[in-house]
């Protein structure tokens, strides 16, 4: 049974997609204009979100320039979607860094942009949005996450505990938000097609497409699910090599992860 308020139509309904500018973003952006809702999209590359703006001249799209490492964009951002439109019904947080990394390459410069755009960026996004939603007793939390949260798995040094934390900070938000009426979406894609993941040098399972990604969160959020992953083949096992003795989940890991 879903976990959050399902919801039957996005017509009309107000929505602010941080990360718009390509991947899964760009994506979900398309989508829910499809679906008729009424679209902020912000990202830093403002000429690749004015490109997605000029493809659907009939539709309600406000383009905003957004740097989620600092929370004085955000914030300014948010400022004026709220003098526009006075209330914001769903907040997907999109954005995201992937540095390939393992033990030999481990730095903190190569990490420190990395947590700052994955760990701070959607919790900063979160402090900004919601003390309104709290007022208001009504709203939607999506932040993007990523199945290599879910345990360590080669080359995500920093990617992966990055993930780790907003699956962790996904589960408290519901706990503290479901009783307050507001929804809260947890979403960990698989393998993607986008920019990030055209760094990896290896074999990725189950990679799809990021329409297919964002017609899964679309829908998804639609269906009222907190837990929203993708594509369940693959997704399901990785949830299952989370609960197995760390010997056989380390072997299996090498066994079956050729990185």
């Amino acid at each position: 049974m879903p976990l959050n308020k399902p919801i039957s139509s996005f017509a009309g309904q107000r929505v602010w997609i941080i990360g718009a500018s390509s991947g899964i973003g760009a994506a979900c952006a398309e989508a829910f204009i499809e679906e008729g809702a009424q679209i902020a999209i912000s990202a830093r590359r403002t000429e690749l979100l004015n490109d997605i703006k000029s493809k659907y001249p009939n539709s309600s799209i406000e383009v905003q320039a957004c740097d989620v490492s600092d929370p004085a964009s955000i914030q300014t951002c948010y400022d004026t979607l709220i003098q526009r439109w006075g209330e914001i019904d769903l907040v997907l947080f999109v954005s995201g860094i992937y540095t390939p990394l393992r033990a030999e390459q481990f730095t903190l410069v190569k990490a420190k942009p990395i947590m700052d755009v994955n760990v701070m960026g959607p919790m900063a996004t979160v402090a900004t949005v919601l003390p309104k939603m709290l007022e208001r007793g009504h709203g939607g939390i999506g932040i993007v996450s990523s199945v290599a949260g879910y345990s360590g798995l080669p080359k995500a040094l920093a990617y992966g505990p990055s993930k780790a934390a907003m699956i962790n900070f996904c589960e408290t938000l519901f706990y503290d938000l479901q009783p307050k009426n507001i929804n809260v979406y947890m979403i960990n894609p698989g393998f993607v097609e986008t920019p990030a993941t055209a760094k990896n040098d290896f074999y990725m399972p189950g990679l799809i497409s990021s329409a297919h990604a964002a017609q899964e969160i679309l829908q998804g959020i639609k269906r009222g699910e907190f837990d929203i992953h993708f594509p369940k083949g693959f997704t399901r096992f990785l949830k299952f090599l989370r609960i197995l003795p760390y010997p056989l989940y380390f072997y299996l890991v090498r066994k079956f992860v050729k990185i």
